[in-house]
């Protein structure tokens, strides 16, 4: 087990998420925007509040996924690497005779996220906030948010600037958080089963494949992609879930078919868990109708 492993599952771990997308949306028109092209509750967002939500396509499929969070004159809109210019491009096209401005402040801003058992208490001793379920703080001149990467206590910590990254690192340092890799990050997470947009939630699927209902409003009224989510929740079934699964033999390639509770499935990610010497990984599984 590496050192990061270990203080994600047991301590306090940090890790850069500098390389996320991080859009800044204004305008006086910039919540009712959102509101209508993202699948969760904008409009009653309040600042220091936030939320997880997905861009659909009209046919209800999955653009990217996204950390939303509500300033006094801006949203922040958080999202994977491999979509920043994709969640640029889908919501410039909707904006036709909103007044809103998108600015791309990925290069000008910075993000270490502080994730394991120990997190809270690490920032509490920093006299940092301890936000919870997607809320936001300020820290001086950074933000601090509840949002986890791994599925673990955690929290995301957006920086002004890029040069203030090593400061924040040597601060978390100096309170006992130790340096977590990319693939530390990716073993916890699946794990603890959290998917990821790109690697287990892709642009074919619908949102109640995901089982991430967290991302999802069924109070607030139309929205892009709305009808098919209504239509599942009316028929109360779809064919497959996202589901967390324990595995045996050889470890699979994604996309692998298998077979898990007699129920075909359709592997997205495993690994051989450090923690428990099990295989473990995020599956598509069939679901049969009642």
């Amino acid at each position: 087990m590496t050192e990061g492993y270990q203080a994600l599952r047991h301590g306090a771990a940090w890790t850069d998420l500098s390389a996320r997308g991080r859009i800044l949306a204004r305008g006086r028109d910039r919540a009712r925007l959102l509101h209508n092209i993202t699948s969760n509750e904008v409009k009653k967002m309040t600042p220091g509040t936030g939320c997880y939500a997905f861009l659909l396509n009209p046919q209800g499929r999955i653009q990217a996924d996204l950390n939303l969070f509500c300033f006094a004159d801006h949203f922040l809109i958080d999202t994977e690497p491999e979509t920043r210019e994709k969640v640029h491009q889908h919501i410039r096209r909707y904006i036709i005779a909103d007044q809103v401005e998108l600015e791309d402040v990925t290069s000008a801003t910075a993000c270490i996220a502080l994730e394991g058992p120990g997190a809270a208490a690490l920032l509490k001793s920093l006299n940092a906030p301890e936000p919870t379920d997607y809320a936001h703080a300020a820290w001086g001149p950074r933000t601090v948010a509840g949002v986890s990467a791994t599925g673990q206590p955690g929290f995301r910590i957006f920086c002004a600037t890029p040069a203030d990254a090593p400061d924040l690192i040597r601060q978390l340092e100096g309170g006992g958080a130790r340096p977590a890799s990319a693939e530390d990050v990716r073993l916890v997470r699946i794990e603890n089963g959290r998917p990821r947009y790109g690697e287990d939630i892709r642009e074919t699927n619908l949102p109640q494949e995901t089982q991430q209902m967290h991302a999802l409003s069924f109070t607030k009224g139309c929205y892009l992609g709305q009808e098919i989510v209504e239509r599942i929740r009316a028929q109360g079934h779809v064919n497959r879930k996202l589901m967390r699964v324990e595995l045996e033999g050889a470890l699979p390639e994604p996309g692998a078919k298998t077979t898990i509770g007699g129920n075909e499935a359709e592997i997205t990610s495993a690994v051989l868990s450090p923690e428990s010497g099990r295989m473990i990984g995020l599956a598509y599984v069939r679901v049969p109708r009642q």
